[in-house]
């Protein structure tokens, strides 16, 4: 008689075929999210990258609705070596630029943009790009520049050289009155008619500025105050050739020159400057009355216009303006200063820095880098 066959057979069977099935799924599942990664890692690398800028001559420019300028060209020259296409987003002005990178709608941000400390905090740089710093662009002298006879006056008054030519003629009073004071208060018919200091010192001091200014009306009665008398004359009239002459000259450099030549004249001045440049904190140190305008060229405009005395932006765009649209019409003065350099802006952790640095290097050694700064700059 058969025995029948044990009923764990049969289910040994069935738990291997499950099995079997079972890991064929979970290989084809792997396999499909395998591809799935690389699909998207490949899109990831292959994507546009949104690059955010802004108009500012000479490192963007834009003409026909074409970008161009330096920082065009390297970007250009990096994507290239990244193998990875870029869509341009222009924008008004540096703190919109980075927004964009802090809020994401950029991946990066080039233009002339700072590396400050503020900025590193919140964002990532790249090596820099350039060197550069700030300086002074005032009218030139193709402007007609409306004479304001009052304030040039006042100017004048308050001008440290006058300052000085007073102080020197206050003491040129000072002495020969004392001098005076004591000779003729003891002379009865002397030009000082009390013997108290207070008022002899002020009729004292009346004949010393007189005779100064060579209009003296009085001479003095002692033989020793008259001598006193003829060398103050001869110095007066000494004093009064040399002011003259200094003052003369102060003018005409004025006028040549202009009243803004370095960064101590700023003091109290009118400034023009972009919003969001590293240049206004800076101007606000200096007690500057700081404007802000939305554009490079609305800064260049109210330049021409009067609305400020002078603008401060940075050095490589107002050398540009000088030998191109502002030639003749504005003029940089003083030397570069508050230097800075100029980077393209990540978000912090972004990998293409990396990327970005190695690529910038690379055209660094190849010297491709340095035929685009001398194509937009000239040599160094």
């Amino acid at each position: 008689m058969t025995r029948p066959q044990p009923a764990t057979s049969s289910c040994t069977r069935t738990d291997r075929l499950s099995r079997s099935v079972g890991a064929e799924i979970a290989r084809a599942l792997a396999f499909a999210l395998l591809v799935c990664v690389t699909w998207s890692a490949a899109q990831a690398e292959t994507a546009k990258l949104r690059v955010a800028t802004r108009i500012v001559p000479p490192m963007v420019v834009e003409k026909n609705g074409v970008l161009s300028g330096f920082s065009i060209e390297l970007w250009n020259s990096i994507g290239k070596r990244l193998n990875r296409e870029t869509e341009y987003v222009v924008l008004p002005d540096v703190s919109e630029l980075l927004d964009a990178v802090g809020s994401g709608r950029a991946d990066l941000a080039i233009a002339a943009i700072s590396i400050t400390s503020e900025r590193e905090d919140r964002f990532d740089f790249s090596q820099p790009i350039m060197n550069s710093g700030l300086q002074i662009l005032v009218r030139g002298t193709a402007v007609n520049v409306e004479a304001n006879p009052l304030r040039e006056l006042m100017q004048l008054f308050f001008s440290r050289t006058l300052l000085v030519w007073l102080g020197i003629a206050l003491l040129l009073i000072l002495v020969p009155a004392h001098l005076m004071f004591l000779v003729e208060r003891t002379h009865h018919s002397g030009i000082i008619p009390t013997k108290k200091y207070f008022p002899g010192i002020f009729h004292a001091m009346f004949w010393a500025a007189g005779t100064l200014a060579t209009q003296a009306d009085q001479m003095p009665r002692h033989w020793i105050a008259r001598i006193v008398a003829v060398l103050w004359m001869f110095t007066g009239v000494v004093f009064v050739a040399f002011y003259t002459a200094q003052l003369t000259a102060s003018l005409t450099v004025q006028q040549i020159k202009g009243p803004i030549n370095g960064q101590q004249d700023l003091v109290g001045k009118t400034v023009g400057t972009t919003r969001g440049s590293t240049a206004t904190g800076y101007l606000n140190e200096l007690k500057a009355q700081v404007r802000e305008f939305e554009k490079v060229d609305d800064l260049y405009k109210a330049l021409l216009d009067q609305q400020v005395d002078a603008v401060v932006f940075d050095s490589p765009a107002l050398l540009y303006y000088t030998t191109h649209d502002g030639s003749r019409l504005a003029r940089t003065v003083g030397d570069v200063f508050h230097r800075e350099d100029y980077g393209i802006v990540f978000p912090t952790g972004s990998p293409l820095r990396k990327q970005v640095n190695e690529a910038l290097l690379g055209l660094r050694e190849n010297d491709t880098y340095q035929r685009m700064y001398e194509e937009w700059f000239g040599k160094r």
